[in-house]
């Protein structure tokens, strides 16, 4: 279908091989691409954040024109890292929190990942459900059903691949635990978030996102 015509999503583009994939299936459905991407410097590099810009740029025959969006995290992890466990599971709750928020102010009726079920421990039923609680609008999981062979295939077509395998780090990779939660409580997971001031966090990263 013409890009465009199904209406915007916004994209959680990762820098890995998934989320590019992922913009690409939903393009090809009509949708316009706009995407976020978490920043945490110092930690990551301005060769990851070049990384996902890269990748945006590889992508345009497919999706046009796409407004990248780069969110500063570093505050966020730290405060999670500091007051909460199941320290994954919430991070991504604030990145759907956020992803929401610029996808309301870019008129976009809903999120995109490159989730695939059961392929890390943050993409089990119960971890999807979790971090999927905190958002306004509806989450397009395009690769749900896809495994990694058939995900990379598409990746290598699209021209995707190689840059998505250059050895930086994403925000993802930082403070990680020995153990993560493959079954988390969200009720427990709402009780360790208490700890934080919510709303103003979420707003801090809001205000200083940077637009590619």
């Amino acid at each position: 279908l013409p890009v465009g015509c199904s209406g915007r999503g916004m994209l959680l583009l990762s820098g890995g091989i998934d989320s590019p994939v992922a913009a690409y299936l939903m393009a090809k459905r009509g949708m316009k691409i706009f995407a976020v991407h978490f920043s945490s410097p110092p930690y990551t590099s301005d060769k990851a954040r070049d990384k996902v810009v890269d990748l945006r740029d590889k992508l345009t025959p497919y999706t046009g024109s796409t407004k990248l969006m780069v969110v500063p995290f570093t505050d966020i992890q730290l405060a999670i890292h500091k007051f909460c466990p199941a320290m994954i599971t919430i991070m991504r709750r604030f990145m759907m929190r956020i992803a929401c928020r610029l996808a309301e102010q870019n008129e976009c009726g809903a999120l995109i990942t490159g989730e695939s079920l059961g392929q890390v421990a943050s993409q089990t039923v119960e971890s999807m459900t979790c971090t999927g609680a905190t958002a306004t609008l509806p989450i397009f999981r395009p690769l749900i059903g896809l495994d990694k062979d058939e995900i990379t295939d598409i990746a290598k077509k699209i021209d995707t691949f190689d840059i998505s395998i250059r050895p930086y780090e994403d925000c993802c990779t930082i403070f990680l635990p020995k153990a993560p939660a493959i079954h988390p409580d969200i009720r427990a997971v709402e009780r360790a978030e208490a700890a934080l001031d919510i709303e103003s966090l979420v707003q801090a990263a809001v205000d200083g996102v940077e637009i590619f």
